[in-house]
């Protein structure tokens, strides 16, 4: 068995091993930031040899085995040839991400704007701007994702999930990822939008969940990872891509104009009527175009991200009997539910990122520990490469959520250049505190009432859609009963 081989049967079996005496690391400093005349004999980092070609198919469909490879024979910093210009630099070392989570906005722009998101959810929007737009649209942002705002959706979380839960089959396989979709979905046309329950067919909510289900189903196969390629770069979406978005904007708009024409709006504590009222410091609201990108924005990665991480949750749980059979202990019994239920969570989101990787581009030389970039070369930070690092996370492939858990029962808080399925610094992603929260009702809500297997006992392997890592088989399993 090749090294690569046997990093991949890792990172798909690995279940249950003996406990090493800790689950938590740190790994040995390596001093990273903008490079002084001091590190101007620094090398470049060693270029993976294959062709460009080469490695942007592997990167887009194979993406695990790519980044684990390299890794074992280069080090924890090595240079690509990809769709992003100038050779990206790849790297895991939470030093280097602390420097580039914690650096002036201005030197270190991110990578989202050059991403196959910005045809998509458009170049105004929150995730694909950079600079003073990036940082003004996020003030705006900010409010209805914090506090209050969070827990007024607590109580809708857990009423959808019961009603989809009461729907599920028992006895036949079913994809989770599927049915987690129709809760996150619903999730968000009520926080966002204020829609309460299913949509009333004929109104532009209808229309914009029904265009928002079809876009994530077509966005599966092979034809669209192709779309994705053609429009690496592009500020417009082309081809089937633009197809797509021309189905989503036509009732995107239709929303938008019948919210702002609402005699309720400044009544309203949906997330949309919000943004739409904030002001900018010039007291400008936002345009059209600037909400149509925001509202994309917000649909359709606060929708399949959650879904795909609370899928991820449960492809490692029926596969890992002891953690399942702890948390569902748990949970039943309510002695120490809370902890377990985001332990769990915490666990599935270091093992199975559904962003395995994002990037800043330091518009100044910068160091990453023995080696040096130039200015403007793209640095990617490998989630899935730094939260399986053996010194950081000792059994880094296998599912232990009690590597969370403190001897006293308490959460251990992950640590922010270690963990981060997020993000850092001013680009941490803005729905992460409702994502955690909907993940926590959703979870525990599932313990509390389901009885879970896997339809298969292989595990499931990864695949690769836009930016993000999914179950190839939409985490399939069995309900065996139902409380």
């Amino acid at each position: 068995m090749t090294a690569v081989q046997s990093g991949i049967a890792e990172m798909t079996n690995a279940t249950e091993r003996p406990v090493p005496d800790s689950l938590v690391g740190a790994p040995p400093p390596s001093p990273a930031g903008p490079a002084g005349p001091e590190d101007a004999g620094r090398a470049s980092p060693p270029m993976v040899p294959l062709p460009r070609t080469l490695q942007v198919l592997r990167v887009n469909l194979r993406q695990i085995e790519f980044v684990f490879r390299w890794r074992r024979e280069l080090g924890e910093v090595f240079r690509t040839r990809g769709i992003l210009a100038g050779n990206p630099v790849l790297t895991c070392h939470p030093d280097h991400v602390r420097s580039l989570f914690t650096a002036d906005p201005a030197l270190v722009p991110s990578i989202t704007a050059e991403s196959p998101l910005r045809p998509i959810v458009g170049p105004a929007s929150v995730l694909t701007a950079n600079g003073p737009r990036h940082l003004r649209q996020r003030k705006l942002l900010l409010p209805p994702f914090h506090g209050e705002a969070i827990e007024r959706y607590v109580k809708m979380i857990g009423e959808v999930t019961e009603r989809e839960i009461d729907r599920w089959p028992i006895g036949r396989p079913f994809a989770l990822a599927q049915r987690m979709q129709e809760i996150t979905l619903d999730v968000i046309m009520a926080g966002i939008l204020g829609v309460d329950g299913a949509p009333a067919r004929g109104t532009p909510e209808f229309g914009l969940r029904t265009a928002v289900k079809y876009i994530a189903k077509a966005s599966t196969t092979r034809v669209a990872q192709v779309a994705e390629l053609m429009n690496v770069g592009k500020e417009e979406a082309v081809g089937l891509q633009r197809r797509g978005m021309a189905i989503l904007d036509r009732f995107t708009y239709p929303v938008i104009a019948t919210r702002r024409a609402a005699p309720d709006l400044d009544e309203r504590t949906d997330i949309l009527s919000m943004i739409m009222r904030a002001r900018t410091e010039e007291g400008e609201p936002l345009s059209d175009r600037e909400l149509r990108d925001e509202l994309i924005t917000l649909v359709l990665a606060g929708f399949e991200t959650t879904a795909n991480s609370l899928a991820w949750t449960w492809e490692r749980l029926v596969r890992s009997p002891a953690a399942h059979e702890r948390l569902r202990e748990a949970v039943r019994s309510g002695d120490g539910a809370a902890e377990n239920v985001e332990a769990a969570i915490l666990e599935s989101m270091r093992t199975r990122p559904v962003i395995p990787a994002i990037g800043r581009r330091p518009t100044v030389p910068w160091r990453l520990g023995e080696y040096a970039t130039t200015a403007r070369t793209p640095i990617v930070m490998s989630i899935l490469l730094l939260h399986h690092r053996e010194d950081l996370y000792p059994d880094p492939f296998a599912y232990r959520p009690e590597r969370w858990l403190t001897r006293g029962g308490t959460v251990r808080k992950p640590g922010t250049y270690e963990w981060i399925p997020f993000g850092g610094g001013t680009r941490r992603c803005l729905g992460a505190a409702l994502a955690m929260a909907e993940q926590r009702v959703v979870l525990e809500a599932m313990v509390r009432r389901l009885d879970l297997v896997a339809e298969d006992p292989a595990p499931e392997h990864a695949a690769h859609r836009n930016v993000t890592m999914i179950p190839a088989r939409g985490a399939r399993v069995v309900v065996r009963s139902r409380r």
